[in-house]
């Protein structure tokens, strides 16, 4: 069912019966080498027993591990160490502009389940939102922005904690943001699990494609030139998911990359699972789980009293708008362009973080930030007004993390 991608340079090393891997720049050395021997160890087994399959791999280049070799131990020897923050690369938000993004459908659910940024974590300790089930993995800073790393195992598996242990629904999205240093780590999985624990399918984001992978079903496809192989590596890519009733769509960045239109899985729950080691440690931040997805809205005569949105994001207490958030705002161009007549109030509302001035101020401005986005899409002006209202109107408790991810949010009220 897991079908890693090995990148041709371990390759190499596994023909000519190296014990270990090339280095690479920061932020790759994650702890010093004697600190990875074991994992490297795990690493090169792991790439013999899929050598032949990987001999018949992409164009050379990433190759596939065959199901049947799978190793199931994981390196569990030493204490994992922060990684160089200061490491090559762009900066903390992927690298697409929202002007790329002006095609781009995918609209989250809206109903947060589980979110992670990482922001309150320290450096060098566990998340405390995770639970590790194989391996080793660590907070770190990269370029000032918090991550986790995925150091140690063959696999390495960490799930997110949540309280309903069958959370997915029929309807369901997950999102998150990954970066492949050249050279990397095997890459990042996403598996599923059935309600009775067993794993049913996983998908993978290489910088060569993206696939789904399940019982009696392996389906492919390229990723486009413009992020593929080397435009791929050392940079942030936005990764999105869109499961509905079996029918699964993947996003990379901009694109959609890959439908499949009947996965034949039923999932309640899923985690995150690869090979890295503390040299090539696989990398993610901002991890989203959300139920619900693609309002079916358009083409329609709007009578609701507002729209709540969970997918107009913006920079960690900025009022940038990030380029991932055009699937929503394309959604509210259409449905205003579908029904002439209508005009919104755009209110933004914050969790109860920080200070209530500073919460009033910052949704007011990203409220603004909503309205001229939309104004440069065609949207007339006077159809259109912005509120703030800070953490005054919360619709969920901002007690728990995922409460407070619920309550930010945009709202469009129909005036």
């Amino acid at each position: 069912m897991k079908y890693p991608f090995l990148l041709a340079s371990s390759l190499a090393c596994c023909l000519l019966g190296s014990a270990s891997f090339a280095q690479v720049n920061d932020p790759n050395q994650v702890a010093r080498d004697a600190a990875s021997n074991q994992a490297n160890n795990d690493m090169d087994n792991a790439a013999d027993k899929g050598l032949n399959k990987a001999e018949q791999g992409i164009n050379n280049l990433f190759k596939k591990k065959s199901k049947d070799n799978k190793q199931n131990t994981s390196s569990n020897s030493g204490q994992n160490q922060s990684a160089n923050s200061s490491g090559a690369g762009s900066d903390s938000s992927p690298s697409a502009s929202i002007k790329s993004y002006q095609n781009y459908d995918f609209v989250p659910g809206d109903n947060i389940i589980f979110e992670d940024n990482f922001t309150e974590e320290k450096d060098g300790e566990f998340p405390s939102q995770w639970e590790l089930e194989k391996g080793q993995a660590v907070i770190n800073s990269l370029k000032g922005s918090k991550c986790f790393y995925l150091t140690d195992g063959n696999y390495c598996v960490v799930h997110p904690l949540v309280k309903n242990k069958s959370y997915l629904t029929s309807l369901f999205t997950v999102e998150y943001d990954v970066y492949n240093p050249e050279n990397g780590a095997y890459g990042l999985m996403v598996f599923f699990r059935d309600a009775e624990g067993n794993d049913v399918g996983t998908f993978q984001v290489t910088p060569a494609e993206a696939n789904f992978d399940a019982d009696n079903k392996n389906l492919n496809a390229s990723l486009p030139a413009e992020i593929k192989e080397e435009n791929f590596m050392n940079k942030w890519h936005h990764v999105a998911m869109a499961y509905n009733n079996k029918q699964i769509k993947i996003y990379v960045d901009q694109f959609r990359v890959l439908v499949v239109p009947n996965s034949d899985i039923t999932p309640v729950m899923l985690g995150i699972e690869g090979i890295g080691d503390q040299n090539n440690p696989i990398i993610f931040k901002n991890f989203r789980v959300a139920s619900g997805g693609g309002m079916n809205m358009l083409g329609k005569k709007f009578t609701d009293a507002k729209i709540i949105t969970h997918g107009i994001n913006f920079d960690i207490d900025k009022a940038a708008i990030r380029p991932e958030s055009m699937g929503t705002l394309n959604m509210i161009v259409q449905i205003m362009k579908d029904n002439p007549d209508l005009k919104f109030d755009v209110e933004g509302h914050t969790d109860n973080t920080g200070s209530a001035p500073h919460n009033q101020m910052l949704s007011q401005q990203r409220s603004e930030a909503v309205k001229a986005q939309l104004i440069s899409m065609g949207i007339d002006a006077g159809r259109l007004s912005a509120k703030g209202f800070g953490d005054t109107k919360p619709i969920s408790d901002n007690k728990s993390p995922e409460g407070r991810a619920n309550n930010r949010r945009v709202e469009f009220v129909k005036i």
